[in-house]
């Protein structure tokens, strides 16, 4: 380690657009176990626990969200959850629906 620097933070793994967002959204691979994320509206940081792998570019559930449910990103309203979603599960189209095309199954 140099001297006079500060050690070099974990790597964030997620980042979700604003506080109250459903989802995070993986900036590299993520693996099952416990990962860091940030806000990017307000820089404020969090520990999730990924239950499954979550490729780069997909979403990441940060709370419990029943079926049925709005999901929530850029502080915006994306989907319905199709089944129950547990916080730390992978969130693509196998358990969210658009919410634009409600009736669709």
């Amino acid at each position: 380690m140099e001297q006079g620097r500060p050690p070099v933070a974990e790597p964030l793994t997620f980042l979700a657009h604003r506080a109250g967002d459903d989802v995070a959204v993986a900036v590299r691979d993520a693996e099952p176990g416990e990962a860091r994320g940030a806000y990017l509206d307000d820089g404020a940081t969090m520990t999730i626990a990924v239950r499954a792998p979550i490729p780069l570019g997909h979403k990441v559930a940060l709370r419990d969200i029943a079926a049925s449910e709005p999901v929530t990103e850029y502080g915006e309203p994306i989907g319905l959850a199709r089944v129950a979603i547990t916080e730390g599960d992978l969130v693509h189209i196998h358990n969210l629906r658009s919410a634009r095309w409600q009736h669709s199954r």
